[in-house]
């Protein structure tokens, strides 16, 4: 009977966790990288509250969602873990995406690889493919904490970063490129004058220029702060570097926020963090910040409805009118999250909802179906369990013996409950009633009917 309790007991105990696990959820991560292709946008890794990750998960941007319940799907899983890194879609397909850098780990024993090199995924295919690279830079191996950008003409272009080895970390102020079109490598050594980078946001302008906003700069061996009133930025035809003084609202240095631009030449800065002279992040940011492109000017929106949280170590991503901001880290002390907030950039409100009025089709997504499939039948397989389960329990609580007495048989349906009697000697035993069909006539020997 107890047996039946702790069985039902389990069953309920389990039973979220196995609606949350059908629901295909991403576990909570932080360091990933994203890229949006077409109406899907992707996730690539990051490092989960257990370890680096080598899943790829997507969010479908074709239909109207709810913050609360996005559409997550996962067909396909990464041949490394993978985070810190890097990634953009190749113009010349709009289907291919490149990951350049970061840290990647062997799959099953989670330990570091201390190499790095470009991987190629496939969106049609769902196939990944390690590509021929030729002058490639050995020292960019280990690099991570940098952010690419790629041109129409299929030129990607990653500067400084950190390496990440055994022995002494170095930052970098080399320009890499990488010709995706021949598969060719180039690097650009630069003047002392310009500082080492890492974990700055990058932003490629219609014009050519390449906008490196916040992160850390300094020596190959010092790093600090950058400060957001000096806005770095590259040439992407000349090949040359220059400086543009902001003005406007004093906006906090920063790392490892994200940054997304707008149709009218805005780029709109969320979250980030600091950190303290060991590297230790010491506090984490949820403003709102944007710079204009054509005035260089910051200035800081009112925004209304439900903000989100303290971000950094997330990505962000322009879909239409929304800025969809995921995962990250939302304090110092506080693990990595995995949920989704949308800003309309219209009018700076956060939303619950990306009302799409698209003409998109939906993606069709078999894994969709399966999902459905599994969760339908795992819903009848519960009800089932738990019906026999309640139908023991019930039985057993109910159970009673039939007792035969002289003169009726077990088909006359007289039940009682057996009780066991104990007698013991030299005492004598209980009065015995016997019953007889007269009725009013004290039956001799029956106290119970004597005055």
């Amino acid at each position: 009977m107890k047996l039946l309790y702790y069985i039902l007991f389990l069953v309920i105990f389990c039973l979220p966790y196995y609606f949350v696990i059908c629901q295909n959820v991403p576990s909570p991560r932080g360091q990933q990288t994203s890229t949006l292709v077409g109406t899907r946008l992707y996730f690539f890794g990051g490092y989960t509250n257990i370890s680096p990750s080598n899943e790829v998960w997507y969010l479908d941007l074709s239909s109207s969602f709810n913050i609360s319940t996005p559409p997550w799907y996962s067909d396909v899983v990464m041949p490394v873990g993978y985070n810190f890194g890097t990634s953009c879609l190749s113009p010349i397909d709009n289907s291919t995406v490149f990951l350049i850098g970061g840290r990647t780990w062997i799959t099953n024993t989670k330990t570091y690889s201390f190499t790095s090199s470009v991987y190629k995924f496939d969106t049609k295919t769902m196939q990944w493919t390690t590509p021929t690279i030729n002058n490639f830079n050995s020292s960019f191996e280990t690099r991570q904490s940098m952010q690419a950008v790629i041109d129409n003409y299929g030129e990607i272009f990653v500067f400084g970063g950190a390496n990440y080895n055994n022995s002494t970390i170095l930052f970098y102020n080399d320009m890499n490129m990488l010709d995706i079109t021949h598969m060719t490598w180039s690097t650009q050594a630069q003047s002392q004058s310009v500082l080492t980078y890492i974990d700055y946001t990058a932003t490629l302008l219609p014009n050519g220029l390449i906008v490196y906003i916040g992160g850390r700069s300094g020596s190959s061996s010092n790093i600090s702060p950058t400060d957001l009133a000096q806005i770095q930025i590259f040439d992407t035809k000349s090949y040359t570097w220059s400086a543009k003084s902001a003005s406007g609202s004093t906006i906090a240095s920063r790392v490892s926020h994200s940054a997304v631009l707008t149709q009218d030449g805005n780029i709109i800065v969320y979250g980030g963090s600091t950190h303290d002279s060991s590297g230790k992040m010491v506090y984490v940011f949820s403003d709102i910040a944007v710079l204009n492109t054509n005035s260089w000017v910051w200035s800081v929106p009112s925004v209304s409805g439900t903000s989100a949280p303290p971000l950094t170590y997330h990505s962000a991503a322009l879909y239409k009118n929304y800025m969809i901001i995921a995962f990250g880290i939302t304090s110092p002390f506080h693990p990595f999250a995995n949920n989704i907030y949308i800003l309309n950039i219209q009018n700076y409100t956060w939303v619950k909802n990306n009302d799409n009025s698209s003409t998109d089709q939906p993606i069709n997504n078999p894994s969709n179906l399966y999902i459905r499939i599994g969760i339908g039948m795992g819903v009848v397989i519960l009800a089932v369990v738990l019906f026999v389960i309640g139908f023991f329990i019930h039985k057993n609580r109910h159970k009673q013996e039939i007792i035969a007495t002289p003169g009726t048989s077990i088909d006359d349906h007289i039940r009682e409950r057996h009780i066991s009697t104990i007698y013991t000697p030299g005492i004598p035993s209980p009065a015995k009633y016997e019953l007889t069909p007269t009725y009013g006539v004290p039956v001799p020997g029956n106290n119970y009917y004597s005055s």
